[in-house]
């Protein structure tokens, strides 16, 4: 009753007429003067609190000036007025659509005397509901509206970073969440205050949080105090060092249900393998992951390289997790991966059919490898869902693909593979075995043999003998026969979907060649005798305007084998030539302009090459329902963003002209000549015998040098400009 008579007489005149708002919120702010009395001062906040939503800007002109100065003197004594100063502040800074550059203004008087934000860190030491409440609520707001001063005070204030951490550790809930959705904001692009907080015991505080909500079953407290960890850790390797001597590294791995000290030959156990998935918890897991990828890549001990390479694994090839999740961890998988894939003995499962994904088959147990290559094969669960070629199924067979190359990058893996791959006279232990290949491809036919692929043990299946008078059939001559009997399919499609597939089919060919052909002048020649360059020729004279990649394509690859047909044989480089000035070296170079200019190949990266596929289908389809489709690489588009140019300038060279892309260029022969002369100046500078004399010459060698080397600079960087 006190507070509504005071607020009553306030607003009324001295005699009782009504007032403006502007003289109402002029006599409130009179009352937040320091020599009236405190219950005044709390009724005027609460007042002025009630007209900030109608007069905003009034309010923050006249009254803003004593609200701060209640908060320095009043907020730490009184809860109450605290609770009503702060979120009054609050609302004033506080952006909105139709008054973003007031709230700004706001702010930016707020935070201009560092003392008040100071006060703010401090109040989180209270452990007063509202009073923590409504400050965090305040710092989240100044945080949203200038996050760098904001971060600057906090390195500067007395209390900061433990009152911080003692809110992480507020029993109760409401205080605890918000808590963490202010610390993400404060931690975001500071490695210092990141630094600072870890220090402080931020790490084991977020994951308690993690643990008493549920671990990774829990909702989104537990995702945000993961993103917290994640932030602490992404490009601070201070932090990432400190974290890998706690005990931490160990728990990643007890939330995601994997036993830390599982052995190569030990199946991951079925309570890992096989878990109830929702969307929440494949948020929990998929940050999970990103933490411990994080971790892999900064090259953390042995033991837990080991550990969490071995849960990546696992997860990909022999869980029931959704496909996103197993196409995240096989890209987590390191580039330079050296761990035993061929040794590490796993236990597919395989859902039994029209069950939902409620009852999963235990498969033979199988190591690593032979499951990495039947997924990149047949798809996921060895291909029981290919007659839908979704997207999310193709990124994962793509994500499969890149980890197969990096592990066989190794020439000893390469090797065995090629070794396995070749028929045996009689029986030895191999590095591989049979799988059957898959049957998408259109006009594909029983007949064709089996696909040797790394295993562990088996013995390579025995091939039907050939007929001796038959003289076997290079690999490349093979694809060019197939490069031509796909365009002979194409014009015989029956429908659009079907010469679709063709185009598709033919592309992977073209790059595959242009790949293989590259500074490898015999297997050029062999490729042009098997009939690759009437192929090639035919598709760049039959230009439609709905095609912009083949072309272009053909036309690279011709560029190609012109380039590098050296050897001597019936299809030389004078034979190209005029083939290539009637198609026109101006013609040739507009379609390799437009494959770049592509949409298709501007998508394409190192992770990600599955493009979507152009069905009517709504743009709002899920994820799991959208179709894909795989036209191009990154190996091929890195290699044609390499090559693209020295092609277009080797096609308008004369027959006789070296390749422009063999031997050292001018500016590194200029290094080199440059270089050579430097043991001459040593010797020169060797026969001073005085002391200063040998100062003087070291001096000279190191001037001269280092005169040498800018000087092969900036002739290739002038050379290059040229």
């Amino acid at each position: 009753m006190d507070f509504l008579s005071q607020t009553y007489i306030a607003l009324r005149g001295p005699t009782g007429a009504p007032q403006s708002a502007q003289d109402t919120i002029a006599k409130l702010s009179d009352r937040l003067s320091p020599s009236t009395l405190l219950a005044d001062r709390r009724a005027a906040v609460l007042a002025l609190k009630g007209l900030v939503r109608d007069c905003k800007e009034d309010v923050g002109d006249r009254a803003l000036p004593g609200l701060l100065e209640v908060l320095r003197n009043d907020a730490e004594i009184d809860a109450e007025i605290a609770k009503a100063v702060l979120e009054t502040i609050t609302q004033l800074c506080e952006p909105d659509d139709d008054s973003k550059d007031l709230a700004l203004k706001h702010t930016d008087y707020v935070i201009g005397n560092e003392q008040a934000v100071h006060i703010l860190f401090s109040l989180l030491g209270d452990t007063h509901f509202y009073t923590r409440y409504a400050t965090l609520q305040l710092l989240s707001v100044l945080l949203q509206n200038r996050r760098s001063q904001i971060q600057g005070y906090f390195l500067k204030a007395p209390a900061g970073a433990s009152s911080v951490i003692a809110v992480l550790e507020d029993k109760r809930e409401i205080i605890r969440n918000e808590s963490i959705i202010m610390i993400q904001m404060l931690i975001s692009q500071s490695p210092d205050i990141q630094k600072v907080l870890a220090f402080e015991g931020a790490f084991e505080k977020l994951f308690n949080t993690v643990t008493h909500e549920g671990g990774l079953e829990g909702g989104v407290i537990s995702q945000d105090a993961l993103r917290c960890v994640d932030s602490l850790l992404r490009y601070n390797s201070s932090n990432q060092s400190y974290f890998r001597e706690t005990s931490l590294p160990a728990l990643l791995c007890s939330l995601l249900l994997l036993p830390s000290n599982l052995s190569l030959q030990d199946s991951a156990p079925q309570e890992f393998a096989l878990q109830f998935w929702d969307s929440q918890k494949v948020a929990n897991v998929s940050l999970v992951l990103g933490i411990m990828g994080m971790l892999v890549g900064s090259k953390g001990s042995s033991q837990e390289l080991s550990v969490f390479v071995r849960g990546f694994v696992e997860l990909a090839l022999a869980s029931n997790a959704p496909t996103p999740l197993k196409t995240q961890a096989l890209h987590l998988l390191p580039n330079t991966l050296t761990f035993p894939l061929s040794e590490v003995i796993l236990t597919p499962y395989m859902p039994v059919p029209e069950t939902r994904g409620e009852e999963w088959d235990r498969l033979e147990p199988a190591s690593a490898l032979d499951a990495l290559v039947e997924l990149t094969l047949h798809g996921e669960y060895n291909g029981l869902y290919s007659d839908s070629r979704t997207k999310e199924g193709l990124e994962l067979r793509s994500a499969a693909v890149i980890v197969f190359d990096n592990f066989v990058r190794k020439e000893d893996v390469r090797q065995a593979i090629v070794q396995g791959m070749l028929p045996s006279q009689q029986p030895t232990k191999t590095a591989a075995r049979s799988i059957k290949p898959s049957s998408n491809i259109p006009g594909e036919t029983s007949s064709q043999g089996p696909l040797f692929v790394p295993a562990d043990s088996a013995p390579a299946p025995t091939l039907p003998e050939e007929d001796e008078e038959d003289a076997p059939q290079s690999l490349l001559h093979l694809f060019a026969e197939n490069l031509s009997l796909c365009f002979l399919s194409r014009s015989r499609a029956e429908d659009d979907r079907e010469e679709r597939e063709w185009n598709r089919l033919i592309v992977g060919y073209i790059c595959l060649l242009a790949q293989w052909l590259w500074d490898d002048p015999k297997a050029a020649r062999e490729f042009l005798e098997a009939g690759g360059l009437g192929t090639l020729v035919e598709p760049i004279n039959q230009t439609s305007e709905s095609e912009d990649l083949i072309p272009g394509l053909c036309a690279f690859l011709l560029g190609v084998c012109y380039e590098f047909n050296r050897e001597p044989g019936e299809i030389t480089r004078a034979t190209i030539h005029p083939i290539i000035s009637r198609l026109g070296v101006d013609v040739l170079v507009g379609h390799m302009t437009r494959v770049r200019e592509h949409d298709w190949f501007k998508s394409i990266g190192p992770e990600s090459m599955v493009l979507r596929y152009p069905s009517k289908a709504p743009q709002n389809t899920p994820a799991a329902e959208q179709e894909g489709e795989i036209w191009l690489d990154w190996s091929f588009v890195d290699f044609w963003k390499s090559n693209q140019h020295t092609i277009q300038r080797g096609l308008a060279t004369d027959p006789s002209t070296l390749a422009s892309s063999s031997g050292p260029s001018a500016e590194s022969a200029m290094l080199i000549n440059s270089l050579k002369d430097i043991d001459a100046l040593q010797l020169r500078l060797k026969e001073l015998s005085a002391t200063e004399a040998r100062v003087s010459g070291h001096e000279c060698i190191r001037m001269l040098l280092t005169m040498i080397v800018v000087g092969c600079l900036r002739g290739a960087c002038g050379g290059a400009r040229g």
